[in-house]
């Protein structure tokens, strides 16, 4: 008698629990789908997957009643575990993530990584403010860097904004790179400040930074004033050679205005980049590339570009324009099997020295940097290079009048130059 009664009792009890997550699920599932065009996302419970409206979704989250319940509370994510807390006397719900890990498209495939992340949100309606703030390893120097958020949620977005105030320079380095041995000899002054916009599903992307100061000193790069280049003897043109406009005008038109990097052109390319959720601009100025070239390598790293932008400001200082430009052109990539600067290009291409090539040729080789073994293929299958990439790079020649840039680019249009 008593193990039938055993048994009933532990069958009911099985019975109820099965009856209750069926009812949650079920109330879950209902409370949390979504209406006709509302922003949605699939989700699963168990093995049963569904979707759910994100914006009642961040809602409940973000509700007076139920974040206190999230307090103390531990979620582990593709970015890393998240510790909830609530804070009764702002209000806000806050979430430590540590260590975390985001994927930023436009940075290349490795993860940008931060030693901890702390982020704080409170609503008012469809109104959500906080602030984010970003520590450094305890091992390093620097205080932790802040910036005030805000975001409206209707049914079918949410727009975020961010603003952070200046903070130092070295600082976002501390806590986005680190391990960078440039940071150990080298002394980076200056400040960063910048805004930004993200709309969500859609993942449209705008940043605005703005830096102050900046100068690098401690890493060696005025020892490259008498570097000696490994592609071959050098190229003897000057500043005011065609090959040397052209290539400027192909790869860095403002060259001569900027200070080794160009804001304009770099926020551009990183949300071009975040778009199409991969890079397919670059933003790097020539000072940026030789830095690639020489010291870092061109692994599509963040770690790899805030050092590429550490050598660059460097060398701006250290070097001066003249010496960074003869630099580029004897030892910027040309083709392929190692083939590199400017005078060994011209040589295998066009079987003179890069000193005596006409407009036309010094435009063509220009054109072929951004892609060299791509163009060198089309190159030998169609008889021409990208003729519209061409004709751009002859139109973006300064220095020279308009009527020479026109005859330029009709010659380079005609071109049939022999293909190598």
């Amino acid at each position: 008698m008593l193990k039938r009664a055993l048994s009933f009792v532990a069958w009911s009890l099985l019975a109820l629990v099965l009856t209750t997550g069926i009812a949650l699920f079920l109330v879950v599932r209902v409370a949390l789908a979504p209406t006709a065009g509302e922003w949605a996302t699939r989700v699963k419970i168990g093995p049963v997957p569904f979707d759910i409206s994100v914006p009642t979704a961040v809602r409940l989250a973000t509700s007076t009643w139920f974040s206190p319940w999230l307090d103390g509370r531990r979620l582990d994510t593709r970015h890393g575990p998240v510790a909830f807390a609530w804070n009764n006397d702002t209000g806000h719900l806050e979430a430590r993530c540590a260590p975390c890990s985001v994927q930023v498209a436009s940075l290349g495939a490795q993860p940008v990584k931060v030693d901890r992340l702390l982020v704080t949100v409170k609503r008012d309606v469809n109104i959500l403010n906080g602030v984010i703030e970003a520590t450094p390893p305890a091992a390093t120097s620097g205080s932790a860097l802040k910036a005030r958020w805000q975001g409206r949620l209707s049914s079918k977005a949410l727009d975020l904004s961010a603003d952070a105030d200046d903070a130092p320079i070295a600082g976002w380095y501390a806590v986005l790179a680190p391990t960078l041995p440039e940071l150990e000899r080298g002394r980076v002054r200056g400040m960063l400040s910048f805004k930004a916009q993200l709309s969500l599903p859609s993942e449209r992307f705008a940043v605005q930074p703005k830096l102050t100061g900046f100068a690098v000193e401690g890493l060696g790069t005025d020892a490259m004033l008498g570097a000696r280049t490994a592609c071959g003897p050098s190229a003897k043109v000057g500043n005011e050679s065609w090959l040397a406009r052209a290539v400027i005008a192909a790869e860095d038109q403002r060259f001569f205005q900027h200070t080794g990097y160009d804001l304009a052109e770099l926020s551009a390319a990183f949300e071009a980049n975040q778009a199409k959720g991969g890079i397919e601009r670059g933003g790097s100025t020539l000072t940026q590339q030789l830095a690639r070239i020489l010291v870092t390598g061109s692994e599509r790293t963040a770690e790899r570009k805030l050092r590429e932008l550490l050598y660059a400001v460097e060398m701006e200082q250290t070097l001066g324009k003249p010496r960074i430009l003869q630099l580029y052109l004897d030892n910027a990539p040309w083709g392929p099997d190692g083939l590199c600067g400017a005078e060994a290009a011209a040589k295998r291409y066009f079987k003179r020295p890069a000193l005596k090539l006409d407009p036309a040729q010094s435009v063509w080789l220009a054109a072929m940097l951004h892609n060299p073994a791509a163009e060198l293929e089309k190159w030998q299958r169609t008889g021409q290079i990208d003729v519209a990439r061409a004709k751009w790079v002859a139109e973006g020649i300064r220095g020279v009048p308009k009527a020479q840039r026109e005859s330029v680019q009709k010659a380079v249009e005609k071109a049939k130059f022999a293909p190598p």
